[in-house]
């Protein structure tokens, strides 16, 4: 068996955490698909079993679960500053990325050559979901148990509409009560998935100790909480001294505080309480800018829940903050403020409980409900790729025609990635050529 990797220096994770942040497409099934090929087959800084036992607790957080899971990762090799690192480039190029595709939206309104690369690129969006939860499913769903609550997740979700976290909770209900009557079903790393590999030794591996910062105690965890509602507490102050509370700046930062607490299940569980209030309630975009903003948001690298971002800074240019003289000023500054108070309580949580999570990753009493709860998302990653593969493939709906193309693409985009073990990122590039290349032909 070859040697575990060296120690890898803050300035390596740094590059890393960098490159990861403009290549995260794909949504979180994507995004923990390429961390997972890249930390635990490729580099091996972490085991398999301790990235699924990290993906676990961030799966039942509030939040964005892939950004989460980076700056678990970060904060578990380089103490605080690394989570703060990996968490804040998973975020940052994405935030500056939409800025400027917001700004061209506003500014120029339909572009055709833009509109035909989204077309390639939204069937390889699908294929991506698609195949980031065959992925996950064959290391996650190790028997049948497993499979069955996948299963069950799906039609919960698909068919009964059962709210994502009435779904969390019974997985995890199932889980610990497999964790007591069927252990050796609901271990994590048990049956014939997710052991079947071996990448070799980690540099955080199954065994390997935890770390003196990762350790939990409550001076530490009290310091985290009070530093953590310091700086929401700072910012809403001045926000609330430098405008006061009905402007558009102060109730943008409270409002998206309140959707990041409602995150359970990602960013499709929370947007239509974004919906209502940024459309309906505040009136910071109109109906159709909102499903633009999310075709943005699908296709460019980052957290789906980045479309934030896309409102913050239509609802900035839209109610001139700064003046009719400043409206991409306003757009950004309100882009960024939107961006901060969505993912503040994201870093908290981690920081927050990954030490306790840390003492736990050998205790079947606590990983047996995370291993039903990571089970029961694959079912709802795969109806992920079931909604999008609707919307793209009949965007009418099943009243209207097939898009054979976007069908054909999308194929395409798959036997790409399982076939013949493509990139993402070339996968959507080619999508997106090809798309541009049959609008403009008049197809």
């Amino acid at each position: 068996m070859s040697e575990g990797p060296g120690r890898v220096s803050f300035a390596e994770a740094f590059r890393f955490w960098l490159k990861l942040g403009f290549i995260s497409f794909g949504g979180p099934a994507g995004q923990i698909a390429i961390m997972h090929q890249e930390l635990v087959e490729r580099r091996r800084w972490i085991s398999e079993r301790r990235f699924l036992h990290a993906l676990n607790y961030c799966m039942v957080l509030p939040g964005p679960e892939a950004q989460q899971l980076a700056t678990y990762i970060g904060w578990l090799m380089h103490r605080t500053g690394g989570g703060v690192v990996a968490g804040g480039l998973f975020v940052l190029p994405s935030l500056f990325v939409l800025i400027a595709l917001s700004w061209v939206y506003l500014a120029y309104g339909n572009v055709p050559a833009v509109a035909g690369a989204l077309y390639g690129i939204k069937p390889a969006v699908t294929a991506i979901v698609l195949f980031a939860a065959y992925r996950i499913g064959t290391r996650a769903l190790a028997n049948r148990y497993l499979a069955a609550i996948a299963v069950a997740a799906f039609v919960a979700i698909f068919a009964l509409d059962v709210p994502f976290p009435a779904i969390v909770l019974a997985a995890g209900m199932i889980g610990y009560a497999g964790g007591r009557y069927a252990p050796e079903r609901f271990r994590a790393g048990s049956g014939h998935g997710a052991a079947r590999k071996d990448f070799g030794p980690a540099l955080i591996g199954d065994d390997t100790p935890v770390p003196a910062h990762a350790r939990f105690t409550w001076a530490r965890f009290a310091r985290v909480l009070a530093v953590g509602l310091a700086i929401w507490g700072g910012a809403m102050a001045a926000l609330l001294g430098r405008f006061g509370w009905e402007a558009g700046l102060t109730q943008m930062g409270w409002f998206f505080t309140k959707a990041a607490l409602l995150t359970f299940g990602g960013a499709y569980a929370v947007l239509p309480y974004v919906y209502q209030g940024a459309v309906e309630d505040y009136q910071w975009l109109t109906a159709a800018q909102m499903i633009d903003g999310l075709a943005l948001g699908e296709t460019t690298p980052g957290p789906l829940i980045m479309v934030v971002a896309f409102v913050g800074f239509v609802g900035g240019w839209a109610k001139a903050l700064f003046g009719p003289d400043a409206l991409f000023l306003a757009g950004a500054v309100a882009a960024t403020v939107v961006t901060c108070f969505t993912f503040l309580p994201s870093f908290v949580f981690i920081l927050l409980g990954g030490p306790f999570v840390e003492t736990t990753h050998g205790n079947l009493a606590f990983t047996a409900p995370l291993t039903g709860i990571t089970a029961a998302v694959v079912g709802v990653i795969v109806n992920l790729a079931v909604f999008f593969a609707y919307h793209v493939l009949w965007p009418a709906g099943f009243s209207g025609r097939l898009e054979w193309f976007s069908a054909a693409l999308g194929v395409a985009a798959w036997l790409a990635l399982w076939r013949y073990k493509n990139g993402i990122i070339p996968v959507i590039l080619a999508c997106g050529v090809i798309g541009l290349a049959w609008k403009l032909l008049g197809f």
